[in-house]
């Protein structure tokens, strides 16, 4: 099974920036596409941001413009640059992948990022 590990979260005021990691443990090419996701307290987990194997990035109106998905193939290892952070934008963050047309059930430990305001 492919292993995840989100790293790069932390405590930031609002209007700061946090830059996200994710690691997989095999080539990120072998999928169509990975994503970040996130899961506020008391809210159900949603998709932020995909970046396809073509390389194409979509976000979620919420983030648009403020997180930027990115991807480093030979180190498979999926970013996401946060900028100008809000109070709601306070989650746990994970990663995950999508190996054609579905998101995988595989969750890693995920990366807390906390705006204050």
């Amino acid at each position: 099974q492919v292993r995840l590990v989100e790293s790069g979260g932390g405590l930031v005021q609002t209007g700061g920036s946090l830059r996200l990691s994710c690691a997989a443990s095999t080539s990120i090419l072998t999928f169509a596409a990975m994503g970040w996701f996130r899961r506020a307290p008391g809210k159900q987990r949603e998709l932020l941001a995909i970046i396809t194997r073509g390389g194409f990035s979509t976000y979620v109106d919420a983030v648009k413009g403020r997180f930027t998905i990115s991807r480093d193939t030979v180190k498979n290892t999926v970013d996401l640059q946060m900028n100008n952070l809000e109070p709601e934008d306070t989650a746990i963050y994970y990663c995950n992948y999508r190996p054609v047309s579905d998101w995988t059930n595989n969750w890693g430990q995920g990366t807390q990022v906390t705006v204050s305001s």
